[in-house]
């Protein structure tokens, strides 16, 4: 089970790692933003199949702490797009 845990993760990572490719050739920097979201939820995902492969619980605190921190950096993009974080 462990094995295919790790199989699993690493396919999510690849996956991502080709998407986050197509999406830098963009420009825009919404679509720079996504590419960065996609990387961040491959890597939330990623980190839980592996904590649940090795038996690790911390890894899922890293896991939690990556997904806060996506979500905080989606925050300031939109602050920033928006021009409200220049007070």
């Amino acid at each position: 089970m462990a094995e295919f845990l790790l199989v699993a993760a690493g396919l999510v990572l690849l996956t991502a790692m080709v998407a986050l490719a197509r999406a830098l050739r963009r420009r825009a920097a919404a679509d720079r933003m996504m590419a960065a979201q996609l990387l961040c939820t491959a890597g939330v995902a990623a980190l839980l199949l592996l904590a649940v492969a090795t038996g690790t619980p911390s890894i899922v605190d890293v896991a939690l702490v990556l997904a806060l921190l996506a979500a905080f950096a989606s925050i300031a993009f939109v602050l920033a797009a928006r021009g409200l974080g220049e007070r």
